[in-house]
C-alpha cells in the first residue's frame, strides 16, 4: 500500500493548530490571573478565563494526539478526533486535516 501525503500533511495541521492553542491557554491562564488581581473586575470572570483555558486545553490535546497517530498511520479513529479537535483549535487547519484524513481512510492499519 503506497502511503500518501495527506495523513501526513493532516497530522502535521492538528499538531500545528494544538499547539497553537495550548499557547492561547496560557494567555488565558495570564489573563485569569491578571484579573484576578484588578479591583474593578466582576468576581466571576478569572473563573470562567480559567475553565476555558481547562476546556480548550483538552481539545489542543487530542489535537496533538491525534495528529501524531494521523503521522504514524494507526488507529484512524484517533486521528479523525484529533482532526475534529483541530477544527475547533483553528478552523481552516480543522477543515483541510479532516478532509485529507477522510481521503487517506485507506492508509491506517
Amino acid at each position: 500500500m503506497e502511503k500518501s501525503w495527506m495523513t501526513l500533511t493532516s497530522g502535521i495541521l492538528d499538531i500545528i493548530s494544538g499547539i497553537g492553542m495550548m499557547f492561547v491557554c496560557f494567555w488565558l491562564v495570564v489573563a485569569g490571573s491578571i484579573t484576578g488581581i484588578v479591583q474593578n473586575v466582576p468576581q466571576w470572570l478569572p473563573g470562567v478565563l480559567f475553565t476555558l483555558a481547562i476546556i480548550l486545553i483538552i481539545v489542543a490535546i487530542v489535537s496533538v494526539i491525534g495528529g501524531v497517530f494521523a503521522i504514524k498511520r494507526k488507529v484512524w479513529g484517533m486521528a479523525l478526533a484529533g482532526s475534529i479537535a483541530a477544527f475547533f483549535c483553528f478552523f481552516i487547519f480543522g477543515i483541510i486535516s479532516i478532509v485529507l484524513i477522510t481521503l487517506g481512510h485507506n492508509e491506517f492499519k
